[in-house]
């Protein structure tokens, strides 16, 4: 017996390899809590907060372990970013702000949000500097761009360029792929712009498919063009124009009025020194914001609760392999529920970032949304890149819903099927029997196509679900069920056309929700706010641990959590489209949108 050995060795390497990333955890889990523990809280005069936006941001850096060791030391999430702009807005001690910016990291929305928190950090009078070693080296970089013009001066080093080009969007097709394989997929969706099925079962975009694809550019370019017109003091039309005659190389992209400076890093520091009256200390945004503390540390108490990632029933978690969070019904609603009872909260804000996922985990949080307003307490969501499908379905009873200009919002629609293996399995020789006891036992069965009955029962379903998101988005949203029946269909839109269509109620990110959560709870414009974090952060030691208020019994899912848009290797496009739509045991169908592959 040869391979007993070779295989328990290949066992213990695997275990031992578990063990060591434990083990890595851990000690940085433990490092970071003895770091924060231990800083200095002094912060000099004449500092200049120091950001980098080469690096991507989590919408919400969680207490999980793995989510922060894999993130590294550079693990900052958005809100982190928002908020310490917003604290330093009125600290006279802060004089300025640089931040280092070059490929696209984050989706427009995200994009938006920063955007939008270094505008009103420049409001106060204080200065903005970016600097780019180049804006997409030999790529695009739009919105890296985009952002960059929110700053008072944008400096390019002579050997960059800037990778303005236009947005595109392409997505992967696998049905060659599964035809060759032969693997038959049996779906369907309701209605026919639920296109994530598309990827599965054509080899090209359909009609629907192609339009509400070509929608969301144009409502993005339209976004694009108007923010880099009124920041650089350029027509619409020649922003258009330079778009394109993109990409500029150094010089060319001043003549052309996209940088102010040509300047190696050194230069740009001197730069900032001169501006700060001969003084600068540099200080990195997130040991800022641990000194300084948040601006919304008292006050009325406001319930903040992250719903991010693809909705599943059980406990949030956070996926190493494809390295997106989930948004467990369970942990979720626990946490409104908890904010629910809390007689200190006053209102909830509650922060949706997901492409959907499980039709009953989303209504579950639903549920809460709809009990929460019962209570007398406001529930106002503000959106992130997205909130499709089932990310759609957790928003729509809010008493407000925000979304910025770039939200990828809508999808009201549900799609579902398996996949039929039999003939791939025949080809490695593998052969499968069974013994049926019912008329429909075989319905959720991978070697056995839908029975007339069982395809009946699948359409009713569909139609259920369907029936079930169109009435509960008329209900919450105020709307007539024959005007949601219009816009719905599996349609996603733009957070600006949503608007337009009652989808959601204002334009923005964090301030415009925090705005009317004062509104929704009678305090004055400018009140304090405490925003308390729902369920309670753990400590590290029992974040490793496990357990606290998000564990659940509830039963693992088996392949109905769904990727987010962007942040994924674009080596794996089959597998994140079978991911995405939930296609795995037990998995027949899901409130879920495809990653959208639009290009930065």
């Amino acid at each position: 017996m040869p391979t007993i050995a070779p295989r328990r060795a290949r066992i213990w390497r695997f275990f031992t390899g578990l063990g060591l990333f434990t083990a890595v955890a851990i000690a940085a889990a433990l490092c970071a809590a003895m770091i924060r523990c231990g800083t200095a809280k002094h912060i000099d005069d004449h500092t200049v907060l120091e950001i980098d936006f080469e690096r991507a941001f989590a919408e919400h850096l969680s207490d999980d372990p793995i989510q922060r060791a894999l993130r590294g030391g550079h693990a900052h999430g958005v809100d982190e970013v928002v908020f310490a702009l917003e604290r330093a807005a009125h600290d006279d001690r802060v004089v300025g702000l640089v931040a280092r910016i070059g490929g696209d990291r984050q989706a427009m929305a995200t994009t938006q949000e920063i955007r939008d928190a270094v505008l009103a950090f420049r409001a106060s009078g204080k200065f903005a500097f970016a600097f780019a070693e180049t804006f997409g080296e030999v790529g695009p970089a739009n919105q890296s761009y985009y952002l960059a013009t929110a700053f008072d001066e944008i400096w390019l080093q002579p050997s960059g360029d800037v990778g303005l080009t236009g947005l595109m969007a392409d997505a992967p097709f696998i049905r060659g792929v599964l035809d060759n394989l032969e693997v038959t997929p049996q779906m369907d969706h309701r209605h026919e712009y639920k296109n994530a099925k598309n990827m599965i079962t054509e080899r090209a975009f359909t009609p629907a498919h192609r339009e509400a694809m070509s929608a969301i550019l144009r409502s993005q370019q339209r976004q694009l063009v108007a923010g880099i017109a009124s920041a650089r003091g350029l027509g619409e039309a020649a922003v258009q124009q330079r778009l394109d005659g993109g990409p500029y190389y150094g010089q060319e992209a001043l003549d052309a009025g996209l940088v102010d400076h040509l300047g190696y890093r050194d230069q740009v520091m001197d730069a900032i020194r001169e501006r700060a009256g001969g003084a600068a200390e540099l200080l990195y945004f997130n040991h800022y914001f641990e000194r300084a503390g948040s601006p919304h540390a008292r006050g009325a108490r406001v319930a903040l609760i992250f719903g991010e990632g693809g909705v599943t029933r059980g406990a949030s978690s956070f996926d190493p392999i494809f390295g997106g969070p989930s948004m467990g019904s369970d942990t979720v609603a626990g946490a409104l529920r908890a904010a629910i009872d809390d007689p200190e909260v006053k209102a909830i804000l509650f922060r949706v970032n997901s492409p959907g996922g499980s039709y009953v985990a989303s209504d579950a949080i639903w549920r809460e949304t709809v009990r929460a307003r019962e209570a007398g307490k406001p529930v106002i969501v503000s959106m992130g890149d997205v909130a499709g499908s089932g990310g759609y379905f957790v928003a729509m009873s809010a008493d407000k819903i925000v979304a910025q200009p770039g939200t990828i919002t809508g999808s009201i629609g549900v799609l579902g099927g398996k996949m039929l293996t039999r003939e791939l399995w025949q080809k490695i020789g593998v052969t499968f029997d069974d013994i049926q006891l019912a008329a429909n036992a075989s319905m959720w069965s991978a070697q056995h196509e839908y029975t007339a009955a069982g395809w009946s029962r699948f359409q009713a379903w569909l139609d259920r679900v369907y029936a079930d998101f169109t009435r509960k988005v008329a209900d919450g949203r105020g709307l007539p069920l024959a005007e949601v029946e219009k816009i719905a269909r599996g349609r996603i839109w733009t957070g600006e056309d949503a608007k337009g269509l009652g989808l959601v109620d204002e334009l923005g990110g964090y301030a415009v929700a925090l705005r009317l959560t004062r509104e929704a709870i009678g305090v004055e414009a400018d009140a304090a706010i405490e925003l308390h974090v729902y369920p309670e952060p753990k400590g590290p030691l029992a974040a490793i641990l496990g357990g606290g208020p998000e564990s659940s019994d509830a039963p693992a899912q088996a392949g109905v959590t769904i990727g987010g848009i962007g942040g994924m290797d674009e080596l794996r496009p089959a597998a994140r489209a079978l991911r995405q739509l939930g296609l795995g045991p037990g998995a027949h169908g899901v409130l879920a949108m495809p990653e959208l592959g639009l290009a930065p």
